[in-house]
């Protein structure tokens, strides 16, 4: 990329001939007046899941140039936060395993997750496209274990997980692999504005080059043409507490966020400014597996998704069960917010888990190493400890290691298979549950060819493709787990097919 040595300063527009023109979300302009600092034929904002498929897909397709810019000082923002899972239907691992499972069940658990309101097109599209994104990532590098995990609301077993179980382990070889095809990378590159021409295409992004968070007003702002268009992947605005709040008042600053701090909503600001269609904005999923104990994501999570099959989650009031531990996010969520003591203050729920089953994962290591769970030798430690009542603890596990046997849980009907028979036996791993802000279920709109609608017409706005959590409507009220990822690959592929094709 060609760099110019005078780039305009904040509160400058485009340069036109004989004049200044202002630069906003929704500003027009001739191509010849805009005064361009570079120049590439595919424009991705964000370089996460969504950002970093489409850039490789891009270069499949043949694109010569293709740019990433990014807003913060490293790559991967929320993406390399997760735990590592994609759920994936029809893989190659799943059939070795002898799972049964498809993109029609995959898309049907995930309805009715979403409660009447998710996107069954977009759904399948996604689910359809989840071989092919699974083989994609594994050509660049990506390495997934040989066991596949039990996520909640699901009916199959299909959550795919990498070696490293966290995002990076996706993250790093897709972008070595996109550097290697040719793909040009930038960091502290925020994007500011959309341009448009005076027929309203997309036909470039204002940036600000050099941009350090949290100094808005930092680097300087410079415009680039994107001669195909621009596909913005930014992510959701779990970290902007004002507007999640004012979405959802429930989600205070007392709900903690598992997001990385960037995550704050500029692309679906932009895109809401030029006109785009918000869809379920207060649909804000919070993630059952957190611990109030650590911040962020934490290695809690990672050990609550591999242990809620076979554990069980209490609570400290009655020492009794209150959810099916694999019951979808929202449900365990909502749940678990409800977990208070007589003055109603939050009073954390306890997962029990078995340490016989829960040391062959590493994130019992972690959990113990950080004070984020705890060992205990037996149930009346635990209460103690706790403040729990000792006989219905008692009791409740008794009850569960009968469900095991019986392969069957009439208190909340939990998958019992899920669990392999794993009973509850001393010693024990015991971690706190509170839920955090992880996910966006609302953005803008997006069709399956991952095309921006206008609100004003319902078309697309020409020039403009979105992908990953800045998009909404998908998931509905509430999103399956390890959904997110295959659907951000999905539709980052989609939208880098889309743009080569227009």
């Amino acid at each position: 990329m060609h760099d110019r040595r005078s780039f305009m300063k904040l509160g400058a527009g485009v340069a036109a001939a004989g004049a200044m023109l202002p630069l906003t979300a929704s500003a027009k302009c001739a191509e010849d007046d805009v005064s361009w600092d570079g120049e590439y034929e595919v424009v991705i904002i964000g370089s996460g899941f969504a950002g970093l498929a489409a850039a490789v897909e891009a270069k499949h397709k043949g694109a010569k140039d293709v740019v990433i810019f990014e807003k913060m000082g490293v790559y991967g923002g929320n993406s390399t936060l997760n735990a590592g899972q994609a759920c994936f239907a029809g893989t190659d691992l799943q059939k070795k395993l002898g799972i049964k499972d498809s993109a029609d069940l995959m898309v049907k658990d995930q309805l009715k997750s979403g409660r009447g309101v998710a996107s069954e097109s977009l759904l399948r599209h996604s689910a359809e496209l989840g071989p092919y994104v699974y083989q994609m990532t594994k050509d660049c590098g990506c390495v997934y274990r040989d066991f596949i995990i039990t996520t909640g609301g699901t009916s199959a077993t299909r959550s795919h997980q990498v070696v490293e179980r966290s995002g990076s382990g996706f993250i790093q070889p897709m972008l070595k692999t996109a550097r290697k095809m040719g793909v040009e990378t930038q960091i502290r590159h925020k994007f500011e504005h959309l341009i448009h021409d005076k027929k309203g295409r997309v036909i470039g992004v204002n940036i600000r080059k050099g941009y350090h968070f949290g100094f808005e007003d930092s680097g300087e702002l410079i415009n680039i043409k994107a001669k195909r268009g621009v596909i913005i992947a930014t992510g959701g605005f779990g970290y902007n507490i004002s507007l999640r709040q004012a979405q959802d008042p429930t989600l205070t600053a007392e709900v903690g966020c598992t997001n990385a701090k960037g995550a704050t909503g500029d692309g679906l600001i932009e895109m809401l400014a030029a006109g785009a269609t918000p869809v379920h904005l207060a649909h804000i999923q919070s993630g059952p597996w957190a611990s109030p104990d650590e911040g962020g994501f934490g290695y809690g999570a990672g050990f609550s998704l591999y242990n809620f099959p076979h554990s069980i989650a209490i609570d400290r009031n009655t020492g009794q069960r209150f959810m099916n531990e694999i019951a979808d996010r929202k449900t365990r969520a909502d749940l678990e917010l409800q977990r208070r003591d007589q003055n109603g203050n939050p009073n954390p729920a306890l997962l029990i888990a078995p340490k016989h089953e829960a040391k062959n994962d590493p994130s019992m290591a972690k959990v113990l190493k950080y004070n984020v769970a705890w060992e205990f030798d037996s149930v009346e430690a635990i209460a103690k400890h706790f403040d729990v009542p000792l006989q219905p603890l008692k009791q409740q596990i008794a009850d569960w290691n009968s469900y095991v046997d019986k392969g069957e849980d009439p208190q909340f009907g939990k998958r019992m298979n899920a669990g392999r028979g794993i009973k509850l036996t001393a010693p024990f791993i015991v971690q706190r549950l509170w839920p955090k802000v992880h996910y966006c279920q609302g953005g803008i709109q997006i069709n399956t060819k991952a095309e921006v609608l206008a609100a004003k017409t319902g078309k697309p706005i020409p020039g403009l493709f979105a992908a990953g959590e800045v998009t909404g409507g998908i998931h509905g009220v509430s999103r399956l787990g390890g959904c997110s990822t295959p659907e951000c690959l999905a539709f980052g592929v989609t939208a880098a097919r889309s743009i080569m094709e227009a």
